[in-house]
Order: structure tokens, then C-alpha cells, then sequence
């Protein structure tokens, strides 16, 4: 493990992590360094097979469609039904590497967090890679916070929120709306964020054996289907990069295992170098973004149960 972390001594992962880190990799790793199909792997997110079937259904929640409206860009609202007009309001952005992945997908998880915040999310159906390249997602999210705002939602009650692709897309969001000089959200979450589309983290090397999902080699096949022609150092595409000076406090969660984990390390240090509030913890033998499966995962609950507690904190703080 790489010192630049931090982290020494992390508790020993349950007996279901392990189970579940087993059945994630032997549905994953057959197909790692495989020529990258996004059609295929926009079908596969969506099969309902052995690892969705430890997911944590949606219920206790509305779902409802939102249509797009004019350049406002459609998804799904999930809403604890009875949230008020204090509750937070998540902006949550999905994974999939840019190229795969939808509201449908991340419905699990992201019901899970809306019913232990008793609040409401909008999961945005962003445009995928490589039909639509950068900055295609992140003008996308950009409008979603727009209209969020349109709607008369106080920046104090949204949290903008995203794992893998979608976590390092809810950071360049952030930045962005900083350099707009809009209202910023109350806080930003992410879980295993992808950050780094330059791909220089040490864990993609030291962590190609141990990670259930990737390969470093994955990580850096997948980058030129969203990059096109942007450069990869550009802090909207990779928001390590970027100067966190006046960023909203942000949550980063991540695997010790994962080979995103230098993603998440290295952008926490960078934001605490300019005084930004970060809250990073990272844990041991659980897989890329194992939140989805709280239902049987001791360590997704416990992430999820920080990461509810993180945005009440800053919540209170802001009202």
C-alpha cells in the first residue's frame, strides 16, 4: 500500500466482504483485458444476475421519471415519501466509466441513501461516452444544478454525490460551479471516485492482483472513450488536477483494494493542501463502490451510515 495514503492499520474485512469481493471478481475478472464494447457493457450493468441480486431493492421510496425539458436532461427522482422542505435533496451522478451505467442501474443504491436520509434525489441520466465525449456529462450535470436551483431548491439542502465516474464527475461539477462563481451545494460525496484519467496512480499497478472489478490496464483502456480530444490533465475531466481552493467539504470513500484507490487518496490530500473540510476513510477487502449492498456488507452500511451523519453535519452548519 502506498504511504501516500495514510492509512497503516485498517480492521480486518468481514467474512461477507470476502464473499462478496469473491463473487464480484469472478463475475468481473474473465473480462478485464478484453477489448472494451460499450454497447456490451451497457447491457451487462443492466442484467438483474448474481451481484445485483445482493443489492438492497428500492423500496420504501417513490421513483419517478423525469422527462428532459428543453436542455435540462431527464433521469429519475427518488424521494422518501415523506420528505419536507428541509430534507436534503442529493444530485447524485452515476458510474460506469462515463461510457455505461444510468439512473435504473444505481437505483439500489442510490434508494438506500435516500431512505436513511429521509430526503430526495435526483439521479441524472447524463450523456454517455463515446457518442458523447467530454464535456458532454459534465454540461449535463451543470444544467441539472441549474434547474435544481430553478426550482427553488436552496443550495443549503443539495448535495451533489457520485461514485466511480460519476464521483470524480461530481467533483469537476463542484469546481466548475466554483469557477461560475454559482451558489455552491451544501457538501459533495463520492465513493471510489476516478479522478485521474491520466491514469498515475500507483494503485493501478499495485492493486491490478488484488481489485475485484479493474485492472490498471481497464482503467486506462476506458479513459480515451470520454476523453476524445480534451487533455486528461484538464481539471473538469480529471479533477485531481484541479485547485480546490473554496470547494465545498467533500466525503471520499474508497477500497484499500480498489485500483482507484490513489485516485481517491491523492485528490483528499490535494483538497486538504487548500483548506477544503475533507472526510476520507478508506477500507479494507471490500470491492469498488461496495456501498451497492448494504443488505448484506457490514462495511456498506457503516459507509452509508458516515456518509448520512456527513451531510447532516454540513447541513446543520450551512442552515
Amino acid at each position: 500500500m502506498s504511504a501516500e495514503s495514510g492509512v497503516l492499520q485498517l480492521p480486518t474485512a468481514s467474512w461477507q466482504s470476502r464473499l462478496v469481493d469473491l463473487v464480484v471478481r469472478l463475475y468481473m475478472r474473465p473480462h478485464l483485458l478484453k477489448p472494451i464494447d460499450p454497447l456490451w457493457v451497457r447491457r451487462r450493468m443492466g442484467r438483474q444476475d448474481v451481484p445485483r441480486r445482493l443489492m438492497v431493492r428500492s423500496t420504501g421510496v417513490e421513483v419517478a421519471v423525469a422527462p428532459p425539458q428543453g436542455e435540462w436532461p431527464g433521469g429519475e427522482i427518488v424521494s422518501w415519501p415523506n420528505a419536507d422542505q428541509a430534507s436534503p435533496v442529493l444530485l447524485y451522478l452515476h458510474g460506469g466509466g462515463y461510457l455505461a451505467g444510468s439512473p435504473a442501474t444505481h437505483r439500489p443504491l442510490v434508494a438506500s441513501l435516500v431512505r436513511r436520509l429521509k430526503g430526495t434525489a435526483y439521479a441524472l441520466d447524463y450523456r454517455l461516452a463515446p457518442e458523447h465525449p467530454y464535456p458532454a456529462a459534465l454540461n449535463d450535470a451543470k444544467a441539472a444544478y441549474r434547474h435544481l436551483l430553478t426550482l427553488g431548491i436552496a443550495p443549503a439542502r443539495i448535495v451533489i454525490a457520485g461514485d466511480s465516474a460519476g464521483g470524480g464527475l461530481a467533483l469537476a461539477l463542484a469546481l466548475a460551479l466554483r469557477d461560475d462563481h454559482s451558489a455552491p451545494p451544501v457538501a459533495v460525496v463520492t465513493f471510489s471516485p476516478w479522478t485521474d484519467l491520466a491514469a498515475t496512480g500507483q494503485s493501478l499497478e499495485e492493486n491490478t492482483d488484488r481489485c475485484a472489478m479493474f485492472a490498471g490496464e481497464t482503467i486506462r483502456r476506458a479513459s480515451h472513450f470520454y476523453l476524445g480530444d480534451a487533455d486528461p490533465r484538464d481539471p473538469y475531466v480529471s479533477p485531481l488536477y484541479g485547485d480546490f481552493h473554496g470547494m465545498p467539504p467533500m466525503l471520499v470513500h474508497a477500497s484499500v483494494d480498489e485500483v482507484l484507490r490513489d485516485d481517491a487518496v491523492r485528490v483528499a490530500a490535494r483538497a486538504r493542501d487548500a483548506g477544503v473540510e475533507v472526510d476520507l476513510r478508506l477500507w479494507k477487502g471490500v470491492p469498488h463502490v461496495w456501498q451497492f449492498f448494504p443488505a448484506v456488507l457490514p462495511e456498506a452500511e457503516e459507509s452509508l451510515r458516515e456518509t448520512v451523519r456527513f451531510i447532516t453535519k454540513h447541513m446543520s452548519r450551512r442552515t
